[in-house]
């Protein structure tokens, strides 16, 4: 906690949806927004530390599985044919997985810490400042010694204690292979996990965590197809006495759709909104594959989607029907998953160029929200999913959230000269672009650039990872 308020002077600050001038933002003692006073005359803003470069809200990153860090660039080669029979190589998701399960089994919770510690460092410079952890290495790797649940988490823990980064960590319910299956297979032991240890798990880590600063709990529940309706429900019932949010991937595939039907007589979406008690805790990541009648429902439901635009790119997902979403008032966030970005600028041009190339109109965001700027009603729309992604005072520069911001550097070439009312635009739509100038998490300055201890311990793990 901060000793006294602390006050802050920004020529330029994003506040309530728009750029203010001159505003004086002051943090009260819990790391929380108390006033933000725009047009602050030179005697009011008197003993202020002045900050050099607009100032944006810190942004929730709200899908990531950090151990994927480690395969990032590492599976961009074509795969070799499946069987005698396949002319050609077939790359998608699930030829993507094979090699992600290769890192995901060998992953010890020493080398879980040095990925996470590289990765939320860079994520810091890429504005976020909390973090939705997907988390379902729960068990000990394949060959090494015994490792907890406990420990496994801790991990991730640890790594966002030691840089700064806010932590919402959601132990995930992981049961079976797919639909029908009654358990999983030997190479997903390590994912294991049933209500009863999740629920263990959250209360050992509500425990562990009781003093540190910046980490929340909550669950998820890895698919539909990972796990059946009683154990959702089960799941669910807990996270409702916690209050606690609720996280799912879902829709991501179409061969997912698929097998739903077949096992269920419903796609995933439907069968969601019919049978769990989807409600404004819920954040359903992906959801690509979805009709406009299940968007309906799910926006009526006050529930949330996360889009990962670089992830969903990069594995050949699809494309998520934001249009029809947005139309509909559907509240959403952004995550960056896998990792092969790890900035939010960059997942919301992707998201904006998607639907650009779909509809092959421009702007197409500037027209599903309040304002008349595509850069502005994407942030605005990813700040409030935030909210939602960690059932935290997350939502921006406004009294009672926390204190997360970002500084930026208009002297970066793309904000270079610049006009002060299109500086959002350029630094989402023009790139690459420079990292911030600093990087604050409840009014706190934290570093952004990666030590080099966390360099060389992520160096070392790749190195035992792949060469080994």
């Amino acid at each position: 906690m901060h000793p006294v308020e602390t006050r802050f002077f920004a020529p330029q600050a994003w506040v309530n949806g728009a750029w203010a001038f001159d505003v004086l933002l002051t943090v009260d003692a819990t790391g929380h927004w108390s006033a933000i006073a725009p047009g602050a005359t030179p005697d009011q803003r008197a003993g202020a530390h002045c900050l050099a470069g607009p100032v944006l809200p810190g942004v929730v990153n709200a899908h990531s599985h950090a151990f994927q860090r480690a395969i990032a660039g590492l599976t961009e080669q074509r795969s070799p044919a499946r069987s005698a029979n396949t002319a050609a190589s077939r790359d998608d998701f699930w030829s993507w997985r094979e090699r992600m399960y290769a890192a995901a089994l060998r992953i010890s919770p020493a080398q879980l810490e040095h990925i996470a510690a590289l990765l939320y460092t860079e994520l810091l410079a890429g504005g976020y400042t909390q973090v939705c952890e997907f988390h379902y290495l729960h068990n000990a790797a394949l060959g090494s010694p015994p490792a907890s649940a406990l420990d496994m988490s801790m991990a991730l823990v640890r790594a966002a204690q030691r840089v700064g980064m806010g932590l919402t960590l959601l132990p995930t319910l992981y049961m079976r292979s797919g639909f029908g299956a009654t358990g999983l297979r030997p190479d997903q032991q390590r994912f294991a996990s049933t209500p009863a240890s999740l629920c263990r798990l959250v209360d050992d880590l509500q425990t562990q965590t009781q003093d540190m600063a910046h980490v929340n709990l909550g669950v998820a529940v890895h698919s539909l197809r990972a796990a059946d309706s009683p154990a959702i429900a089960e799941l669910a019932q807990f996270a409702h006495d916690r209050g606690l949010p609720v996280h799912i991937h879902i829709a991501e595939q179409e061969q997912e759709i698929n097998d739903c039907i077949a096992h269920t007589g419903q796609r995933p979406v439907q069968w969601l909104l019919e049978h769990a008690p989807v409600n404004a805790r819920w954040n359903l990541v992906h959801a690509t594959h979805t009709t406009a009648q299940e968007l309906a429902g799910v926006a009526h439901s006050g529930a949330s989607t996360v889009i990962c635009p670089s992830t969903e790119a990069n594995l050949g997902d699809g494309v998520f029907d934001f249009s029809t979403y947005c139309a509909l008032g559907g509240r959403w966030s952004v995550g960056s998953d896998s990792h092969v970005t790890r900035g939010w600028t960059e997942e919301l041009r992707l998201l904006e160029y998607s639907q650009r190339l779909m509809h092959k109109k421009r702007n197409v965001a500037a027209h599903c929200g309040p304002g008349t700027s595509s850069a502005a009603n994407l942030l605005e729309a990813a700040l409030n999913g935030g909210l939602a992604a960690t059932a935290l005072p997350l939502g921006g520069l406004q009294i009672g959230q926390r204190a997360d911001f970002q500084v930026l550097d208009d002297q970066a070439s793309n904000l270079l000269g610049v006009p002060r009312e299109c500086v959002l635009d350029a630094l989402v739509f023009s790139s690459p672009g420079a990292e911030p100038k600093a990087i604050y998490v409840a009014g706190q300055a934290v570093t952004h650039h990666v030590h080099a201890e966390v360099a060389s311990a992520f160096a070392q793990t790749m190195g035992a990872l792949w060469t080994s």
